[in-house]
């Protein structure tokens, strides 16, 4: 176990969430910017970025070039002219739509939308989609457990068919998760882990990837004071140095996506290349005490 990966993947250049390069639109902190999507793709390499993950949300609905097969084809040649790459879709429109405490019938058209998403990855050379779990999509109770189970299991067809993986964002504590992934033990269902999230709920990152660490399968980086919100890197509660020691113990090898707090509306390519810059050095172990901080960037 050592860190040649992460010093590898740092010097590729991270990923970033779709919207952070460009200003919130409709007093949104995250969502489908529908005015800025393009002008984002071009500003992705100004940032020393490598690439983007997508959002699909209701939000964005009617904009989102992911809709048609000719709107695809374009977004593949902006994407191929910048040399920017799309692996990953955030799906947050089951956090607008969530497929829990929903009725048989949305739940089935959700269903349906979400194999959809699904069948267009292919061709997009997206091969994960984040399903969020959390806020308004939460699982409350143990009916929400299994009505999310049995939508896995009823798309896991298609997700095999399309070689596409599941990442799921969740606020369980580390023993529940660990419990509900044990009933849905598949190579395609995997987790993805948000930094900043555990730190808000106070989850020890040890606990965690002793926990399911072998399932994690992405990792967004992001800081939040415990029970509150997203603060710039360095200045929140997530433990860096654990979860740095944490991702070589266990090996990861997945991708890394930038979801952090927003600078200065305006200054988003600048800002961004800071906070790149710092999470860069913490993958790299070039930090004090192995810390991801806003101050050395």
């Amino acid at each position: 176990m050592t860190d040649h990966y992460l010093k590898q993947y740092a010097d590729a250049g991270l990923y970033v969430m779709q919207g952070r390069l460009s200003a919130p639109e409709a007093g949104r902190f995250q969502s489908f910017p529908r005015a800025s999507w393009a002008a984002e793709i071009e500003a992705a390499p100004k940032a020393g970025l490598r690439g983007i993950e997508w959002i699909f949300d209701l939000y964005g609905e009617g904009a989102n070039p992911l809709e048609t097969a000719e709107s695809r084809s374009q977004l593949r040649e902006a994407l191929k002219a910048s040399g920017v790459s799309v692996v990953s879709i955030c799906a947050d429109y089951f956090m607008d739509c969530p497929l829990v405490r929903v009725d048989t019938e949305t739940f089935g058209k959700r269903l349906e939308i979400l194999k959809w998403l699904i069948s267009i990855c292919p061709e997009m050379g997206v091969t994960r989609v984040v399903l969020p779990f959390v806020d308004a999509s939460k699982m409350i109770d143990s009916n929400d457990k299994e009505r999310v189970l049995s939508a896995l299991h009823t798309v896991l067809p298609d997700a095999v068919e399309s070689s596409v993986e599941l990442h799921l964002e969740a606020d369980f504590n580390p023993d529940d998760f660990r419990s509900f992934l044990g009933e849905i033990d598949h190579p395609l269902v995997k987790v993805n882990y948000d930094s900043g999230n555990s730190s808000s709920l106070g989850y020890a990152p040890a606990k965690e990837f002793a926990a399911y660490g072998d399932r994690i399968g992405s990792f967004h980086i992001k800081d939040r004071v415990m029970g509150s919100s997203t603060v710039p890197l360095g200045s929140g509660d997530a433990d860096f140095a654990s979860l740095r020691a944490g991702l070589i113990d266990i090996s990861y090898r997945g991708d890394f996506v930038l979801q952090v707090a927003r600078g200065v509306s305006g200054d988003e390519v600048e800002w961004l290349r800071k906070v790149s810059d710092a999470a860069r050095a913490w993958l790299r172990g070039d930090t004090p005490d192995g810390r991801c901080t806003m101050s050395g960037a």
